[in-house]
């Protein structure tokens, strides 16, 4: 069967996408310039909005949509943006979806000051929609992302992170807000417990698939295909699975050399672990667990019923393991 475009998916929910990009243009707006400035840079880089899209699908799948759900739409996106914005600057980043970032063209303090106002501006957006239930799970799911920024901090540099280690750092820093986003899409079309749960759990299944491709894609594509630079992660001293793989089924001279390049960092070393990386299978690998992550978002969706926007949700899991930019 044809593999369903991400054009496709979105074309199922064109009308709220383009509500929720008007909604984000005008809650990025600011009496300070600089805000705005940055926040310009920020809108006109693009992206997939992957979460804005799960937030609406859902809502719709559930049966409910209108400017709650293109509220919540944006407030996820912004809370994406903000980690970005700190991201790039923890990790010295210089470009995302091929152009510069914020942090490179106006400085660390401008990149992490706006992305401060971009949480507060969501946690706004989330105040307004006067739900209890909302505002729990976006203050527990922002919670979690914290943590997971400070756990990769931890497991940098360290050859030694396990698998577990590292599927903990991607379900806090990647999973938890898509499951959020799933979840509050089912709380505000005040769907039953178990529609809640099973998005939740798709959401979950959902972000985890797409990062672990994501992080294939790191030692797999191209710069200009993918807006990044070949071996960021690496560069980076991030030991992801493809390397954690790696590390436990190469020669000695091959861990030997990973080792030594999570350490230190750089690109110097790329060549020699993008060869140990492919010798002993870590990219697929990474991409079977990233299916497996993929199927079980597919089985969460068997509560909802039968739509375009069950099946969109159904052709987004697909996506996440087949994109590669």
């Amino acid at each position: 069967m044809r593999p369903v475009t991400l054009a496709e998916i979105r074309a199922l929910v064109q009308a709220d996408l383009d509500s929720v990009d008007q909604v984000i243009r005008a809650r990025l707006k600011s009496a300070v310039p600089l805000v705005d400035r940055v926040a310009e840079h920020i809108i006109s880089g693009g992206g997939k909005r992957l979460r804005p899209l799960l937030v609406v699908l859902a809502g719709r799948a559930c049966g409910r949509g209108g400017q709650a759900h293109t509220e919540a739409a944006a407030f996820i996106e912004f809370i994406h943006t903000a980690t970005l914005l700190h991201d790039d600057v923890v990790d010295g980043s210089s470009l995302r979806r091929g152009r510069y970032t914020a942090n490179e063209v106006f400085g660390n303090q401008a990149s992490v000051l706006v992305g401060d106002f971009v949480y507060s501006r969501a946690f706004q957006m989330m105040a307004a929609l006067a739900s209890q239930p909302v505002m729990e799970i976006m203050a527990e799911a922002t919670n979690v992302i914290a943590e997971g920024e400070v756990l990769q901090l931890m497991n940098a540099h360290d050859p030694d992170t396990t698998e577990q280690r590292y599927l903990e750092v991607i379900y806090r820093k990647t999973a938890r807000l898509f499951q959020a986003g799933a979840e509050v899409a089912a709380v505000l079309a005040d769907s039953p417990a178990e529609r809640r749960a099973a998005l939740a759990g798709y959401g979950r299944h959902l972000g985890t698939a797409y990062q672990l491709v994501d992080d294939v894609l790191d030692y797999r594509s191209s710069p200009a295909e993918r807006g990044k630079n070949l071996g960021e992660d690496l560069a980076e001293g991030k030991p992801t699975l493809p390397l954690i793989h790696a590390l436990r089924n190469a020669s000695e001279a091959q861990r030997a050399a990973i080792r030594e390049a999570i350490r230190n960092g750089g690109r110097g070393q790329l060549t020699a672990v993008v060869d140990a990386i492919e010798s002993t299978g870590g990219l697929d690998y990474a991409a079977r667990l990233a299916r497996a992550e993929a199927d079980a978002a597919l089985r969460t969706l068997a509560p909802l019923p039968d739509s375009s926007y069950k099946n969109g949700l159904a052709a987004l899991a697909q996506f996440a393991v087949e994109h590669t930019t």
